[in-house]
């Protein structure tokens, strides 16, 4: 029997089954408290506590006796009458910052902070309380969890009451009583207690894995190319050639070609079904259509090699990929767009060759009629879903990737993704209609896409988190890159870049315990091109490109991307830093968006200027804050970096000093951990700081740090390895890539080599710089060796 942290009329909490209580305590006098400080007050008497059975970081603790306490506890109700849809307040909220994950729109979450319940918004996925200034009271996440056939989030109630949301979707599916709709835990560090929350989230829903238990597919190391911006839905074989092409001839050789929305056989449902929607090029335009064949519309399936005597098919989509990797060898992947439903409006209904469907008028719940006005949800609200019962959808998958597949495709972006929880009223609530999409979903990727060869997108909320990443590791984790404003302000084309920064930052705390954070593409001709560049080349995630074709910022490509098309990329994923966390870097005229990475030997920060514009709580959009847009200020040191988190963390134990390289003004300056630097930047401008610790070489009074390839954003990502061979006074690192490296050194070095020859190098403003070419292996790594 589980443990339960049972309430009687007094509204207490009563230990029961001699388990051991949670350190989060439910009181006597109807408080939510952790170390005896009151984090929500007047819990009502229908409110339930139960200690989580699992430990910090998701192990299943010991049966009774034990002393162990449970970090964390689960939160439920009940309610005299069931109903598919209940709104139950859990306590208030009092003067305590919290940090938040909401969804702004249908499809997207984005980060909100506040100080009172009544601050939360509607949609909330994940909120953390920040920790008292004393430190007594630690820092507490509250995770909304899914119950049975139900999903939870969290809301503003009244008299700064905390509400949760309990909606199954379906009149069909009710409830009324409950007991995990909401997990809760305190910790001490804001990253630990996120990571360790999701892990116990994990264990008691086995319906999910975590991304460190999982594979992201290889274009995570590779330059890539989108068709989206470049054509829209006019996409062809011929544009795409040429795109590849021009990129491969400015030494930006791709190693992924993603063919977005375009490809696809499509028709409106009043076409005939021969039409193909060729005259459907506008944006916005094909979303009431719906998927008419598997196989690729008449643009891709016209396509005859000029390559007569290769062997394989000699026309069509096959014929094409084989050719595309052919002429160009960097490409090694060919993903494609669809939607989760097979395209925007479905499958079309009774057509030859395609499972059953029915079109579905879809339904908003009260949360999402709050969210951003949305061309895609008007759409598709307006003219219905084709909707491939669930009993049948693994032929959808099953159709449609098995035939990619064949001609050559790697991998898929799957868009459109949370659209379910709108058309689930016949088919079991929300949860139950995921379920049976992601399980399709994810069979079919692992048959025919190496399991992981996916792109997760318009996937901002927790049914998928929770129950479509069992297989699926790699996802976007912000809003679209828009070039411009669709709503027409002209400014949108820079406060709109700040918006996407920030999405992606702070969704990753969340979601990047799920999948691995991919911050979209971004055009390299863009007026705030080289703020994207920056923030993609240190967050961890892939990098690639919707250049239109011959259009490129050949220079600022050759900061991210390295001759065989591979990308110096960070070994953890991006995070913002501490004290940004409960702050508003996008409309308060004064906090910068700060963000942390690490590489194999050194960390990264990455300081923007993001202020200018956001989400609007009145006007239930984003929007221009231009009186906010000037230049910011703030401090960034060694201790910004989370040494210890990460992938592989970097053991900083000892160390007394450590480099800080400044990208932009190309200086090191020398700091102990706690020290800071001013930095100060104009609206849409960046500086990127590499942090390396600094060693003292044995045996001599030489102080080392390596710092990398200063062409390149992320220049502390050039290192591969480092070896310091203290009884002979030099150093020996392996650098990835071309250009000019420079190390920090108390001394000027006795000799520099390269590759084991001897080189010119320049010794000044103590740091050693050398030119490294391009090598002549396949890693791409020169070794080069420093003698004192």
């Amino acid at each position: 029997m589980a443990p339960n942290l049972s309430k009687g009329g007094s509204n207490a909490a009563v230990l029961v089954d001699g388990f051991t209580t949670s350190i989060i305590n439910l009181d006597d006098e109807s408080n939510f408290t952790v170390n005896d400080h009151v984090f929500l007050s007047e819990v009502p008497p229908n409110i339930t506590a139960t200690p989580s059975l699992y430990g910090p970081t998701g192990e299943k603790l010991a049966p009774p006796p034990s002393p162990a306490s449970s970090p964390g506890c689960f939160v439920g109700f009940d309610t005299e009458v069931p109903s598919s849809h209940h709104v139950v307040p859990i306590g208030k909220l009092k003067n305590i910052k919290f940090m938040s994950i909401f969804r702004f729109k249908v499809w997207w979450t984005t980060h909100w902070i506040g100080s009172n319940g009544s601050d939360l918004e509607r949609e909330t996925q994940i909120v953390m309380l920040d920790k008292s200034n004393d430190s007594q009271r630690p820092y507490i996440v509250l995770l909304p969890l899914i119950e049975g056939p139900f999903r939870a989030s969290l809301q503003p109630g009244t008299d700064d009451f905390i509400d949760i949301c309990v909606e199954s979707g379906s009149t069909k599916v009710n409830g009324s009583s409950f007991r995990a709709s909401l997990y809760i835990q305190a910790g001490n560090d804001p990253f630990t207690l996120v990571k360790d929350a999701i892990k116990v989230a994990r264990r008691h829903l086995g319906t999910f894995k975590l991304l460190e238990e999982k594979t992201p597919p290889g274009i995570v190391d590779k330059f890539g190319w989108c068709t989206w911006d470049a054509f829209y839905l006019t996409v062809h074989p011929h544009g795409v050639m040429e795109g590849v092409k021009g990129l491969v001839d400015g030494g930006c050789p791709p190693g992924l070609v993603l063919i977005d929305d375009g490809w696809q056989s499509i028709c409106h449902d009043e076409d005939p079904i021969t039409s193909e929607g060729m005259n459907r090029t506008s944006a916005g335009e094909q979303m009431p259509c719906r998927l008419i064949q598997f196989q690729e519309n008449y643009k891709f399936r016209e396509y005859e090699s000029p390559n007569k005597t290769a062997p394989g098919p000699k026309s069509g989509m096959g014929a094409f990929v084989r050719d595309l990797k052919e002429n160009f060898k960097s490409v090694d992947y060919v993903y494609v767009w669809h939607a989760l439903c097979g395209y925007w409006g479905g499958l079309r209904p009774n057509v030859k060759g395609l499972p059953e469907a029915k079109v579905i008028a879809p339904k908003l719940t009260p949360g999402l009629e709050t969210t951003m006005e949305d061309l895609a949800v008007d759409k598709i609200v307006n003219n219905g879903v084709g909707l491939v019962p669930p009993e049948f959808v693994d032929q959808m998958y099953e159709g449609l990737h098995s035939h990619l597949e064949s001609v050559g495709i790697d991998g898929v972006k799957v868009d459109v993704i949370h659209l379910l929880e709108m058309v689930c009223e016949d088919y079991g609530g929300r949860v139950e209609l995921a379920k049976a999409y992601y399980k399709a979903l994810s069979s079919s990727v692992k048959n025919h896409f190496k399991g992981n060869g996916v792109i997760a997108s318009m996937e901002h909320c927790n049914d998928f988190m929770f129950l479509g990443t069992e297989a699926i590791s790699l996802g976007r984790v912000g809003d679209d890159f828009w070039c411009t404003d669709p709503s027409g302000d002209p400014n949108g084309t820079f406060w709109l870049q700040g918006c996407h920064m920030v999405h992606c930052a702070y969704n990753s705390l969340w979601m990047g315990n799920f999948i691995h954070p991919d911050w979209d593409m971004f055009q390299s001709t863009h007026p705030c091109a080289e703020f994207h560049a920056a923030s993609r080349a240190i967050s961890g995630g892939p990098i690639y490109v919707s250049d239109t074709v011959g259009k490129h910022n050949f220079q600022l490509l050759k900061s991210l991307v390295l001759p065989d098309g591979s990308i110096l990329r960070c070994d953890y994923y991006a995070l913002p830093t501490r004290d940004c966390l409960f702050e508003n870097p996008l409309h308060d005229g004064d906090t910068m968006l700060k963000i942390w990475n690490l590489n194999k030997f050194t960390g990264v920060v990455g300081a923007f200027n993001c202020q200018g514009g956001g989400w609007s709580r009145e006007e239930r959009r984003n929007k221009c804050a231009a009186e906010h847009s000037r230049r910011v200020s703030s401090a960034a040191g060694p201790a910004d970096v989370e040494w210890k988190h990460g992938t592989n963390p970097i053991s900083v134990e000892g160390v007394g000093k450590f480099a800080m390289y400044f990208f932009r003004e190309k200086k090191v300056v020398i700091s102990n951990l706690s020290d800071t630097i001013d930095v100060s930047l104009e609206p849409f401008n960046f500086e990127l700081i590499t942090v390396s610790p600094v060693k003292f070489l044995a045996g001599s009074s030489v102080q080392f740090a390596p710092i990398g390839l200063v062409n390149m954003l992320n220049t502390g990502g050039a290192i591969q390895s480092l070896v310091y061979n203290d009884g002979a006074a030099t150093v020996e690192i392996g650098v990835k890539g071309t250009g000019e490296m420079r190390v920090f050194a108390s001394e000027k070095p006795v000799a520099c080599k390269v590759n084991g020859k001897s080189v010119n190098f320049v010794y000044e403003d103590d740091m050693v710089i050398t030119q490294v070419p391009w090598p002549n292996t396949s890693s791409g790594i020169s070794v080069v060796d420093y003698l004192f």
